[in-house]
Protein backbone atom coordinates (compact mmCIF):
# COMPACT_ATOMS: atom_id res chain seq x y z
CA UNK A 1 0.00 0.00 0.00
CA UNK A 2 1.05 3.26 -0.76
CA UNK A 3 -0.29 6.48 0.02
CA UNK A 4 -1.64 8.88 -3.05
CA UNK A 5 -2.38 12.74 -3.73
CA UNK A 6 -5.09 13.95 -5.33
CA UNK A 7 -5.60 17.62 -5.95
CA UNK A 8 -9.24 18.24 -7.56
CA UNK A 9 -12.16 15.91 -6.28
CA UNK A 10 -14.87 16.55 -8.57
CA UNK A 11 -16.62 14.10 -11.23
CA UNK A 12 -13.30 12.25 -11.95
CA UNK A 13 -10.96 13.02 -9.42
CA UNK A 14 -13.51 11.04 -6.48
CA UNK A 15 -13.92 8.38 -8.89
CA UNK A 16 -10.23 8.23 -9.16
CA UNK A 17 -9.37 8.80 -5.23
CA UNK A 18 -12.25 5.70 -4.85
CA UNK A 19 -10.77 3.57 -7.05
CA UNK A 20 -7.60 3.75 -5.09
CA UNK A 21 -9.15 3.44 -1.88
CA UNK A 22 -10.99 0.37 -3.18
CA UNK A 23 -7.60 -1.21 -4.50
CA UNK A 24 -5.73 -0.66 -0.98
CA UNK A 25 -4.17 2.43 -0.91
CA UNK A 26 -4.58 5.48 1.42
CA UNK A 27 -5.57 8.67 -0.34
CA UNK A 28 -5.36 12.34 0.89
CA UNK A 29 -6.91 15.27 -0.79
CA UNK A 30 -7.49 18.54 -1.81
CA UNK A 31 -10.39 20.75 -3.25
CA UNK A 32 -11.08 24.09 -3.50
CA UNK A 33 -14.84 23.00 -2.43
CA UNK A 34 -15.02 21.90 0.96
CA UNK A 35 -18.23 20.02 -0.18
CA UNK A 36 -15.89 17.51 -2.01
CA UNK A 37 -13.35 17.50 0.19
CA UNK A 38 -16.11 16.23 2.78
CA UNK A 39 -17.12 13.48 0.30
CA UNK A 40 -13.48 12.19 0.29
CA UNK A 41 -13.43 11.64 3.97
CA UNK A 42 -16.88 10.17 3.62
CA UNK A 43 -15.38 7.62 1.52
CA UNK A 44 -12.07 6.90 3.58
CA UNK A 45 -9.76 9.49 2.07
CA UNK A 46 -7.96 12.07 4.39
CA UNK A 47 -8.01 15.68 3.77
CA UNK A 48 -5.11 18.63 3.58
CA UNK A 49 -6.17 22.10 3.45
CA UNK A 50 -3.67 22.79 0.02
CA UNK A 51 -1.89 21.03 -2.61
CA UNK A 52 1.34 21.94 -0.81
CA UNK A 53 0.53 20.07 2.04
CA UNK A 54 -0.77 16.82 0.21
CA UNK A 55 2.00 16.96 -1.63
CA UNK A 56 4.48 16.81 1.90
CA UNK A 57 2.41 13.87 3.01
CA UNK A 58 2.21 11.44 0.05
CA UNK A 59 4.21 9.52 -2.40
CA UNK A 60 2.98 10.00 -5.09
CA UNK A 61 0.12 13.50 -6.48
CA UNK A 62 -2.00 13.19 -9.05
CA UNK A 63 -3.87 16.39 -10.33
CA UNK A 64 -7.21 16.28 -11.79
CA UNK A 65 -8.37 19.70 -12.64
CA UNK A 66 -10.87 20.82 -14.52
CA UNK A 67 -8.85 23.91 -16.45
CA UNK A 68 -5.42 24.66 -17.86
CA UNK A 69 -5.13 27.40 -15.34
CA UNK A 70 -6.32 25.42 -12.46
CA UNK A 71 -3.25 22.48 -13.27
CA UNK A 72 -0.54 25.17 -13.72
CA UNK A 73 -1.67 26.46 -10.24
CA UNK A 74 -2.12 23.45 -7.88
CA UNK A 75 1.40 22.02 -9.81
CA UNK A 76 3.29 25.88 -10.11
CA UNK A 77 1.53 28.05 -7.55
CA UNK A 78 2.48 29.46 -4.15
CA UNK A 79 0.42 26.63 -2.36
CA UNK A 80 1.31 23.98 -5.09
CA UNK A 81 2.84 21.01 -5.34
CA UNK A 82 6.20 22.46 -6.04
CA UNK A 83 5.78 24.24 -2.87
CA UNK A 84 5.43 21.50 -0.44
CA UNK A 85 6.94 18.49 -3.05
CA UNK A 86 9.75 15.87 -0.96
CA UNK A 87 12.27 14.48 -2.41
CA UNK A 88 11.56 11.24 -4.56
CA UNK A 89 7.82 12.44 -4.95
CA UNK A 90 6.50 11.68 -8.47
CA UNK A 91 3.60 14.33 -10.06
CA UNK A 92 1.15 12.00 -11.71
CA UNK A 93 -0.91 15.03 -14.38
CA UNK A 94 -4.07 13.53 -14.84
CA UNK A 95 -6.58 16.14 -15.73
CA UNK A 96 -7.01 17.06 -19.56
CA UNK A 97 -5.00 19.87 -20.95
CA UNK A 98 -2.93 20.93 -23.85
CA UNK A 99 0.26 18.92 -25.00
CA UNK A 100 2.20 22.47 -24.18
CA UNK A 101 1.54 22.86 -20.88
CA UNK A 102 2.05 19.06 -20.30
CA UNK A 103 5.25 19.50 -21.21
CA UNK A 104 6.26 23.11 -19.22
CA UNK A 105 5.23 20.84 -16.30
CA UNK A 106 7.24 18.30 -17.08
CA UNK A 107 10.09 20.92 -17.16
CA UNK A 108 9.63 22.49 -14.38
CA UNK A 109 8.75 19.57 -11.78
CA UNK A 110 11.54 17.39 -13.50
CA UNK A 111 14.25 20.66 -13.26
CA UNK A 112 13.86 20.30 -8.84
CA UNK A 113 14.07 16.78 -8.97
CA UNK A 114 10.81 15.74 -8.71
CA UNK A 115 9.56 12.94 -11.36
CA UNK A 116 6.90 13.78 -13.50
CA UNK A 117 3.72 11.79 -15.59
CA UNK A 118 1.47 12.56 -18.70
CA UNK A 119 -1.34 10.81 -17.43
CA UNK A 120 -4.37 11.10 -18.37
CA UNK A 121 -7.72 8.89 -18.33
CA UNK A 122 -9.83 7.80 -21.48
CA UNK A 123 -13.22 7.40 -20.05
CA UNK A 124 -16.27 8.27 -18.38
CA UNK A 125 -16.66 8.54 -14.66
CA UNK A 126 -19.01 5.89 -14.83
CA UNK A 127 -16.70 4.00 -16.66
CA UNK A 128 -14.01 4.85 -14.07
CA UNK A 129 -16.44 3.86 -10.95
CA UNK A 130 -16.65 -0.01 -12.92
CA UNK A 131 -12.92 0.00 -13.68
CA UNK A 132 -13.37 -0.14 -17.18
CA UNK A 133 -10.91 2.40 -18.73
CA UNK A 134 -7.48 3.19 -19.07
CA UNK A 135 -4.51 5.41 -18.36
CA UNK A 136 -2.71 6.66 -21.22
CA UNK A 137 1.36 7.46 -19.75
CA UNK A 138 3.88 9.77 -21.12
CA UNK A 139 7.16 10.24 -19.76
CA UNK A 140 10.31 8.46 -18.96
CA UNK A 141 9.99 4.89 -18.83
CA UNK A 142 11.72 3.94 -15.58
CA UNK A 143 9.55 5.98 -13.92
CA UNK A 144 6.44 4.87 -15.52
CA UNK A 145 7.69 0.79 -14.30
CA UNK A 146 8.31 2.20 -11.15
CA UNK A 147 4.43 3.35 -11.05
CA UNK A 148 2.74 0.55 -13.49
CA UNK A 149 1.83 -1.61 -10.43
CA UNK A 150 -0.22 0.80 -8.80
CA UNK A 151 -1.80 2.55 -11.72
CA UNK A 152 -2.97 -1.12 -12.52
CA UNK A 153 -4.08 -1.91 -9.54
CA UNK A 154 -6.51 1.37 -10.16
CA UNK A 155 -7.73 0.62 -13.77
CA UNK A 156 -6.68 -2.44 -15.33
CA UNK A 157 -4.84 -1.13 -18.58
CA UNK A 158 -2.00 1.02 -18.32
CA UNK A 159 -0.51 2.15 -21.38
CA UNK A 160 2.83 3.81 -22.31
CA UNK A 161 2.63 6.12 -25.42
CA UNK A 162 6.35 8.17 -24.78
CA UNK A 163 7.53 11.08 -23.60
CA UNK A 164 5.30 13.93 -21.86
CA UNK A 165 3.16 15.52 -23.98
CA UNK A 166 2.45 12.39 -26.49
CA UNK A 167 -0.47 11.10 -23.85
CA UNK A 168 -2.05 14.25 -23.73
CA UNK A 169 -1.83 14.26 -27.08
CA UNK A 170 -3.44 10.81 -27.19
CA UNK A 171 -6.13 11.44 -24.70
CA UNK A 172 -7.06 14.57 -27.05
CA UNK A 173 -7.21 12.32 -30.51
CA UNK A 174 -9.67 9.66 -27.70
CA UNK A 175 -11.38 12.72 -26.73
CA UNK A 176 -12.40 14.16 -30.40
CA UNK A 177 -13.71 10.34 -31.03
CA UNK A 178 -15.91 11.03 -28.04
CA UNK A 179 -17.05 14.28 -29.34
CA UNK A 180 -18.15 12.83 -32.77
CA UNK A 181 -19.40 9.35 -31.68
CA UNK A 182 -21.45 11.37 -28.79
CA UNK A 183 -22.62 14.03 -32.00
CA UNK A 184 -23.50 10.56 -34.17
CA UNK A 185 -25.66 8.78 -31.29
CA UNK A 186 -27.79 11.98 -31.22
CA UNK A 187 -28.44 12.37 -34.54
CA UNK A 188 -28.94 9.21 -35.34
CA UNK A 189 -31.36 9.02 -32.50
CA UNK A 190 -33.12 11.62 -33.53
CA UNK A 191 -33.84 10.30 -36.91
CA UNK A 192 -35.45 7.03 -35.33
CA UNK A 193 -37.96 9.07 -33.24
CA UNK A 194 -38.92 11.40 -35.94
CA UNK A 195 -39.77 8.95 -38.18
CA UNK A 196 -41.65 6.65 -35.43
CA UNK A 197 -39.47 4.17 -34.13
CA UNK A 198 -39.50 2.53 -30.76
CA UNK A 199 -36.37 4.34 -29.11
CA UNK A 200 -36.03 1.45 -27.11
CA UNK A 201 -35.75 -1.06 -29.09
CA UNK A 202 -33.77 0.98 -31.85
CA UNK A 203 -31.10 1.62 -29.07
CA UNK A 204 -30.87 -2.45 -28.29
CA UNK A 205 -30.68 -3.53 -32.11
CA UNK A 206 -28.01 -0.48 -32.66
CA UNK A 207 -25.84 -1.36 -29.16
CA UNK A 208 -25.83 -5.69 -30.42
CA UNK A 209 -25.10 -3.99 -34.28
CA UNK A 210 -22.06 -3.06 -36.08
CA UNK A 211 -23.35 0.56 -35.38
CA UNK A 212 -22.45 0.12 -31.55
CA UNK A 213 -19.84 2.49 -29.54
CA UNK A 214 -19.57 2.98 -26.36
CA UNK A 215 -20.71 6.37 -26.32
CA UNK A 216 -23.81 5.07 -27.90
CA UNK A 217 -23.95 2.62 -25.00
CA UNK A 218 -23.29 5.51 -22.14
CA UNK A 219 -25.08 8.46 -24.02
CA UNK A 220 -28.04 6.75 -26.06
CA UNK A 221 -30.28 5.94 -22.54
CA UNK A 222 -29.40 9.41 -22.00
CA UNK A 223 -31.00 10.55 -24.71
CA UNK A 224 -34.23 8.12 -25.04
CA UNK A 225 -34.83 9.69 -20.97
CA UNK A 226 -34.25 12.99 -22.23
CA UNK A 227 -32.07 13.82 -18.94
CA UNK A 228 -28.38 14.34 -18.76
CA UNK A 229 -26.91 13.70 -15.38
CA UNK A 230 -23.25 14.58 -16.23
CA UNK A 231 -20.77 12.15 -16.89
CA UNK A 232 -18.68 14.72 -18.51
CA UNK A 233 -20.23 18.23 -18.17
CA UNK A 234 -20.46 20.26 -21.44
CA UNK A 235 -18.69 23.10 -19.97
CA UNK A 236 -15.72 21.55 -19.36
CA UNK A 237 -15.71 19.32 -22.36
CA UNK A 238 -15.89 22.57 -24.68
CA UNK A 239 -12.50 22.80 -22.96
CA UNK A 240 -11.24 20.13 -24.47
CA UNK A 241 -12.67 20.26 -28.24
CA UNK A 242 -10.81 23.54 -28.03
CA UNK A 243 -8.02 22.13 -26.97
CA UNK A 244 -8.04 19.63 -29.84
CA UNK A 245 -8.59 22.34 -32.76
CA UNK A 246 -5.40 24.22 -31.29
CA UNK A 247 -3.57 21.05 -31.24
CA UNK A 248 -4.67 20.14 -34.93
CA UNK A 249 -4.16 23.24 -36.02
CA UNK A 250 -0.45 23.16 -34.80
CA UNK A 251 0.16 20.31 -36.46
CA UNK A 252 -1.62 21.39 -39.57
CA UNK A 253 -4.47 18.42 -39.35
CA UNK A 254 -7.76 19.05 -40.89
CA UNK A 255 -10.71 18.68 -38.72
CA UNK A 256 -14.14 19.33 -40.81
CA UNK A 257 -16.44 16.88 -38.71
CA UNK A 258 -15.02 18.15 -35.43
CA UNK A 259 -15.89 21.57 -36.40
CA UNK A 260 -19.32 20.84 -37.32
CA UNK A 261 -19.74 19.58 -33.79
CA UNK A 262 -18.15 22.24 -32.19
CA UNK A 263 -20.78 24.68 -33.25
CA UNK A 264 -23.49 22.23 -32.29
CA UNK A 265 -22.13 21.46 -28.84
CA UNK A 266 -21.81 25.29 -28.38
CA UNK A 267 -25.32 25.81 -29.28
CA UNK A 268 -26.49 23.56 -26.38
CA UNK A 269 -24.01 25.25 -24.43
CA UNK A 270 -25.55 28.63 -25.25
CA UNK A 271 -29.23 27.26 -24.39
CA UNK A 272 -28.21 26.51 -20.64
CA UNK A 273 -27.09 23.18 -20.40
CA UNK A 274 -23.42 23.50 -19.99
CA UNK A 275 -23.88 21.84 -16.60
CA UNK A 276 -25.07 18.93 -17.71
CA UNK A 277 -23.41 15.69 -19.77
CA UNK A 278 -22.68 16.18 -23.07
CA UNK A 279 -25.28 14.25 -24.44
CA UNK A 280 -27.64 17.07 -24.50
CA UNK A 281 -26.30 18.17 -27.88
CA UNK A 282 -29.23 16.35 -28.93
CA UNK A 283 -31.44 19.41 -27.93
CA UNK A 284 -28.98 21.23 -30.26
CA UNK A 285 -29.72 18.41 -33.29
CA UNK A 286 -33.48 18.98 -32.32
CA UNK A 287 -34.01 22.25 -32.38
CA UNK A 288 -31.79 22.95 -35.68
CA UNK A 289 -34.44 19.93 -37.51
CA UNK A 290 -37.51 21.70 -35.83
CA UNK A 291 -36.04 25.18 -37.53
CA UNK A 292 -35.60 23.29 -40.85
CA UNK A 293 -38.30 20.98 -41.71
CA UNK A 294 -38.74 20.83 -45.67
CA UNK A 295 -40.16 18.88 -48.07
CA UNK A 296 -38.00 15.85 -48.91
CA UNK A 297 -36.32 15.71 -51.98
CA UNK A 298 -38.04 14.48 -55.10
CA UNK A 299 -36.93 11.79 -56.85
CA UNK A 300 -35.78 13.77 -59.82
CA UNK A 301 -33.97 16.15 -58.09
CA UNK A 302 -31.37 13.59 -56.58
CA UNK A 303 -30.98 11.55 -59.97
CA UNK A 304 -27.52 12.26 -61.35
CA UNK A 305 -27.56 14.32 -64.52
CA UNK A 306 -27.09 12.42 -67.43
CA UNK A 307 -24.04 12.48 -69.20
CA UNK A 308 -24.01 14.80 -72.64
CA UNK A 309 -24.34 12.20 -75.99
CA UNK A 310 -21.40 12.01 -77.97
CA UNK A 311 -23.42 14.26 -80.68
CA UNK A 312 -24.07 17.31 -78.66
CA UNK A 313 -20.29 17.40 -77.25
CA UNK A 314 -18.33 20.00 -78.64
CA UNK A 315 -21.73 21.96 -79.64
CA UNK A 316 -22.17 25.26 -78.55
CA UNK A 317 -24.93 26.69 -76.46
CA UNK A 318 -26.46 29.86 -77.93
CA UNK A 319 -26.00 32.89 -76.15
CA UNK A 320 -29.05 34.84 -75.17
CA UNK A 321 -28.84 38.37 -75.57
Amino acid sequence: MITVGVVGVGLLGSAIAARFIKAGHAVVGFDILPTRVAALTAMGGKAAPSAAAVAQSVDAVCTLLPSLAAAETAVLGRDGILAGGRPGLTVIQMSTISPALTERLAREVTGRGLGFLDCPVSGTTSMIERGDSSFIVGGERVLYERWRPVLESVLPRVVHIGRAGQAMTLKLVANLLVALHSAAAAEALTLARKAGLDLHVALDVLNSSAATSAMLKVRGPMILRGEFPAQMKLDLFMKDIHLMQDAAAAVGAPLPFTNLAERLYAAAQAAGHGGEDLAVVVTAIEKHAAGRRKAPRSETSTRRRAKPSPKSRGRRRPRHR
